[in-house]
């Protein structure tokens, strides 16, 4: 299934809860060389020179009824996503039309309002322990896949 069609389906339920936390900005979600979003299991992350950089990512699953499955931070993407890679739990996801990946790198200071907003409006399936508390402002950041309205 096209990932285009996947991520629209996410966004009729996420609509409104983006709207309702003001206009989203896009914070250049990273693709392949085609375009396309990366599958999760076949991401080289070194290969991608995430090695010590900083930023917000995001897993999420196709299929029949795909789902937004994990966002987090880092201050080192490539060692944060191997340990994804490695935790059963979001692992689990990939038998559901596989993991998709993408990161953005967004300012130390910002990363963990915009990571609150993604978390508010995806409800990911796997819940981050150390995902940014209610004491975080929401940073409104448009999820990977979204329009602009």
């Amino acid at each position: 299934m096209p990932l285009a069609k996947e991520t629209s389906m996410f966004f009729k339920s996420a609509a409104k809860k983006m709207s309702q936390l003001g206009k989203p900005v896009d914070p250049n979600w990273a693709r392949n060389d085609k375009g396309k979003f990366f599958r999760f299991i076949n991401l080289a992350p070194e290969d991608q020179g995430l090695e010590g950089q900083s930023g917000v990512y995001v897993i999420w699953h196709g299929g029949v009824r795909p789902a937004w499955v994990f966002v987090g931070t880092s201050r080192n993407l490539a060692r944060d996503l191997q340990w994804c890679r490695e935790n059963e739990d979001i692992m689990y996801f990939e038998r559901f039309g596989g993991l998709f990946v993408s990161w953005c790198f967004i300012r130390k200071e910002f990363q963990a309002g915009a990571a609150r907003y993604l978390t508010q409006v995806s409800k990911p399936q796997v819940e981050n322990p150390l995902a940014p508390t209610a004491s975080v402002e929401a940073i409104p950041v448009l999820l990977p896949g979204a329009k602009p309205a």
